[in-house]
């Protein structure tokens, strides 16, 4: 079990009279005094972000449900009225809905009367939601409809007189869609969506939503034991993938040498994106003192299949892979042409659940969406990619959770905070908990 590190009382007290985190939140001095980051600044992480119930709950608070616009589903998994799905804003269940006058609405799964989590299938269409305890029922829009008994029975029990239906649906969130993504937000203080991803992600953004109608080709889901923040970190450390992952270098798909970029937002560096440009061999070309450096690299790997890898390029765009991270909750992914995004869902400090959903468009051809399943072996819980990653995290949040020494090191990449050129860094890992800290109060 990691112990927190704990300021002199010096500090504490100084900081009682600012102790309010950029959300305005006010923060105990207890809080204060018992998280408090170690000295060294952004290249040191201390163990309990990961492992703290005190600090999760926090998170939920202040990310989840604050000032962020949380992925909830695409367009195209509720393309018609009274279509829905069950999705999360971090750990809270909710439900992506579409209305008669099809209308998108995000609201609670969570019976206003005993907090029943209603809905139970992932996806479906329906005419109402109805809770199978008391059967209470609530409209496409979250708003109550129907009571069994409201007025009791032979003039006696039921609701009182001054019962109001309009006082007591669901917890309806504000949502907003850019190009068949919805997200969904509990503030009304977020700021409109592609201000928030800021330029540099919209642009990317847009060359997989471009605003054609997209096609859903199938889910996986897996748990991941280990925190949350680490599949954002995961994806803005582009130092693992050049040594953890055999099939990324030997197939030239992410290797030390080739164009490259980890890019971090200008704004607040809370998003990001690494991008890779595969070269035209299907085989990597790799130098003698680069392979030294890479154990995972194997010279006599060999596709059985070389239509697996075979690159089609379909957008304008200098990358063959770009992966984005969007706070707190999406990952886009583009592997040359197989096509998705990923949900974080938080399940607890030591644990997380990945819903990965894969898609194309609607005006692919019968040989392309059958590339893109092809190449959509890749991704997954046991993709050729995916399944190391998971491996990886577990061993990492094991090894926090016994740790005695308390502290992970960020220093690869010196002192540089954000956006960098080389795939040896961990600069926009660093950017990340720059933000993180002036969120949480830390």
């Amino acid at each position: 079990m990691a112990f927190p590190y704990f300021c002199s009382e010096a500090w504490a007290l100084r900081a009682i009279s600012s102790a309010s985190n950029s959300s305005g939140v006010l923060l105990s001095t207890r809080f204060i005094a018992q998280y408090a980051w170690p000295e060294g600044g952004l290249q040191y992480v201390p163990d309990w972000v990961y492992t703290s119930q005190e600090v999760y709950d926090r998170e939920m608070d202040l990310i989840f449900h604050g000032d962020t616009w949380n992925f909830v589903a695409l367009e195209a998994e509720v393309p018609n009225p009274g279509d829905y799905k069950r999705s999360y804003v971090g750990a809270t269940p909710v439900i992506v809905s579409r209305a008669e006058d099809n209308t998108l609405h995000v609201f609670e799964n969570r019976c206003a009367h005993r907090g029943a989590e209603f809905c139970r299938t992932p996806m479906g269409n329906t005419n109402e939601f109805v809770c199978p305890y008391h059967q209470w029922s609530y409209t496409l829009k979250g708003d109550l409809q129907g009571i069994p008994f409201r007025r009791g029975v032979n003039k006696e029990g039921g609701m009182p007189k001054d019962f109001r239906p309009q006082d007591h649906g669901l917890r309806k969130l504000h949502v907003t869609t850019l190009n068949g993504v919805v997200f969904a937000s509990y503030s009304d203080k977020v700021e409109p969506i592609e201000e928030y991803l800021t330029p540099e992600i919209l642009e990317d953004f847009r060359v997989i939503f471009p605003g054609k109608k997209l096609k859903i080709l199938g889910y996986y889901r897996n748990e991941l034991p280990c925190n949350w923040k680490m599949y954002h970190e995961n994806l803005k450390d582009p130092y693992h993938a050049t040594l953890l992952h055999s099939f990324l270098v030997v197939f030239g798909l992410l290797v030390a040498g080739n164009k490259s970029l980890m890019l971090s937002d200008s704004v607040l560096g809370r998003h990001g994106y690494m991008a890779s440009a595969k070269s035209d061999d299907l085989y990597a070309e790799v130098n003698a003192d680069t392979k030294k450096e890479m154990r995972s690299f194997h010279d006599g790997m060999r596709l059985r299949d070389e239509r697996f890898l075979e690159f089609i390029k379909e957008f304008d765009s200098p990358w063959s892979v770009t992966m984005q991270t969007i706070w707190p909750n999406l990952i886009v992914q583009r592997e040359m042409n197989t096509l998705g995004v990923r949900q974080i869902i938080p399940n607890g400090p030591n644990s997380q659940i990945m819903q990965w959903t894969m898609f194309g468009y609607e005006e692919d051809t019968e040989e392309m969406t059958r590339h893109r399943l092809r190449q959509g072996n890749l991704m997954g819980p046991s993709g050729f990619l995916g399944l190391e990653d998971n491996e990886a995290m577990k061993f990492v949040q094991e090894g926090v959770r016994r740790s005695s020494t308390d502290l992970n090191v960020l220093k690869l990449d010196g002192d540089r905070i954000g956006t960098s050129p080389s795939l040896i860094s961990e600069a926009s890992i660093r950017a990340m908990y720059q933000y993180y800290r002036s969120v949480m109060g830390f």
